[in-house]
């Protein structure tokens, strides 16, 4: 099928004068997540992040280490896989003509990927969108959030904008995530599978004047919650004409989501400044109405991760597969009438499924989970007051000492990172050094990143905080990061610990506390390799649990709890 598919886009080469045709895992909205996944229709990969570039001989696929076992896997023998990085100043193939499209990527990929050894070609029409029957999408409306949720009205926001632009001598934004413009007007929306996305584009001026781009018929209820005026909602393929009615002055664009598209479109009109669109650090930073709602979307979270945890231990006594295991907690999650859909794919791996960091389980593709695996389970919910992102490794049967150990190693830098100093280590690059420091010293590793940012009812992956190697950004009051070292062996088994955290503000002094709320497979863990204040550390966490979430268990599950304290 897929090779049929790859045959058929090559035809069309001669026709555009190209030679290959890259293809990115993002939409043109570079969304994470995407009802609109070219990438996945070409070449089988269901990762979160990738490029294909196919061409007349040859095909591409490059992943980051995170999916690299998974893209052999999914692709089969129809792509070559290649470490993302070296996509950067591309020398694989030289001297050839690539078409993209140029609604998918920013002029700053271009250059960086592909223009030191080949041209590139822009091409308007979608030639993946061609092989495909392309079922029509239904629109919802966006919504609107309370203040008592967002905790600052959109107005406010609006000024800090309009005091951004002032700053920067510049007369207009362009904000071309839809994730901004959600945090901008305190809106949502349905227009992605995991992320209440709200897919539009805006255009804010100095004196607070803003114009929404997008489809007219979701932006009914937020007109009538006052958020924009009719004559300030854009049709997008009414955009080009619309600019002719603006002043010309300074735009300023996001040089990682504004695409090549938008960018011809707007320097014809305006003089372009590239900058990163300011409300990515502005939102980064959760005021303490948001962090109230989150912790409370992670009481919820972690009643139901817990009642699956216990379900799947001491209760269920069936051979389930993988699959079966992730509907059973999502069923657990919809308990809460406050729960929407979950915040990505759940990963339930199994065994040597578990070493497939991004792994995902189908009705058709799925694996029987055996007492002797070790299974691993990283899932999330979006629920109307937060967004969550969980990892448990568990066990079913006595462990071998060497999993313990290396569980007791993963399950050390994670309590490093959260217990970290943020006066002495306070941005990402210091504290991922503290995360993987007992594993690297039996020679051990990961290559995903230590952790990443999340949003507020909006993407569980969001920057520009993270914890990882190259990360320099301070860790501020109020940020949301996710803190998940783990340990892989191919083909075996994948050991994984994941909470997320925010940064909290004590007599002028800033630490990580935890939002997430389940407890951690102690049958995993070597108590003799852990400290003193270690072991305080892991007490000290049950009992906060158990203190939040048990009026929400039955008798059998509360007693289940108290056996981890």
């Amino acid at each position: 099928m897929i090779a049929h598919k790859i045959k058929k886009l090559k035809k069309n080469f001669n026709e555009f004068g190209i030679d290959g045709y890259v293809v990115p895992k993002n939409d043109e909205f570079f969304s994470e997540y995407s009802q609109k996944n070219r990438l996945e229709k070409i070449s089988n990969f269901t990762g979160s992040a990738g490029y294909a570039v196919i061409l007349k001989k040859k095909n591409y696929l490059f992943v980051d280490g995170r999916y690299t076992i998974q893209a052999e896997i999914e692709s089969k023998k129809n792509f070559k896989i290649v470490n993302l990085e070296k996509i950067i100043n591309c020398n694989l193939f030289r001297n050839i003509t690539l078409g993209i499209d140029p609604k998918l990527f920013t002029s700053i990929q271009i250059k960086n990927f592909f223009e030191k050894h080949n041209k590139v070609k822009q091409i308007k029409l979608n030639l993946i969108d061609g092989l495909f029957n392309n079922s029509l999408i239904k629109t919802k409306p966006f919504f609107s959030l309370k203040n008592q949720v967002v905790g600052e009205s959109h107005l406010s926001k609006l000024k800090k904008i309009s005091n951004f632009l002032k700053e920067n001598k510049s007369n207009y934004l362009f904000i071309s995530a839809p994730e901004n413009v959600a945090w901008l007007l305190n809106i949502r929306g349905y227009d992605n599978p995991n992320s209440p996305i709200p897919n539009s584009r805006m255009i804010v001026d100095d004196k607070k004047k803003i114009y929404l781009i997008a489809d007219s018929n979701k932006t009914k209820k937020i007109i009538n919650d006052k958020k924009i005026k009719k004559n300030q909602v854009i049709e997008p393929k009414n955009f080009e004409k619309f600019l002719d009615k603006f002043k010309k002055g300074t735009v300023i664009i996001d040089n990682k989501t504004c695409s090549i598209f938008y960018e011809n479109l707007l320097k014809k009109r305006f003089k372009i400044s590239k900058k990163q669109d300011p409300i990515y650090f502005l939102k980064s930073i959760k005021n303490k109405k948001e962090i109230r709602c989150m912790i409370k979307s992670h009481i919820s979270d972690g009643a139901a991760l817990t009642k699956f945890l216990y379900w799947i231990k001491k209760v269920n006594k069936k051979n389930i597969t993988e699959y079966e295991a992730q509907k059973k907690l999502e069923k657990f999650r919809k308990k809460n009438k406050n729960y929407l859909f979950p915040s990505f794919n759940t990963i339930a791996g199994a065994g040597k499924n578990g070493a497939i960091v991004h792994y995902r389980a189908t009705k058709k593709n799925t694996k029987k989970i055996n007492k002797s695996d070790i299974f691993l389970c990283d899932s999330g919910g979006q629920y109307k007051y937060g967004t969550t992102d969980v990892t448990r490794t568990i066990c079913f049967s006595k462990p071998k000492n060497y999993i313990k150990n290396i569980f007791t190693r993963v399950l050390k830098g994670h309590i490093a990172v959260v217990e970290a100093d943020l006066n002495k280590y306070f941005d990402g690059k210091s504290i991922d050094i503290l995360a993987r420091k007992y594993l690297k010293k039996i020679g051990l590793n990961y290559e995903h990143g230590t952790g990443h940012g999340v949003g507020f009812f909006l993407n569980v992956h969001e920057g520009p905080h993270s914890i990882s190697r190259l990360n320099r950004v301070k860790f501020r009051e109020g940020m949301i990061v996710s803190n998940e070292p783990g340990y892989y062996k191919k083909n075996k088994f994948g050991i994984r610990i994941e909470n997320l955290i925010y940064v909290k503000k004590i007599k002028n002094k800033l630490s990580f506390e935890n939002l997430t709320l389940v407890p951690i497979e102690k049958d995993l863990i070597n108590f003799k390799q852990l400290s003193k204040n270690e072991k305080k550390y892991l007490l000290n966490y049950n009992l906060n649990i158990y203190s939040k979430i048990s009026k929400f268990l039955n008798k059998n599950e509360k007693k289940w709890l108290t056996s981890f304290i």
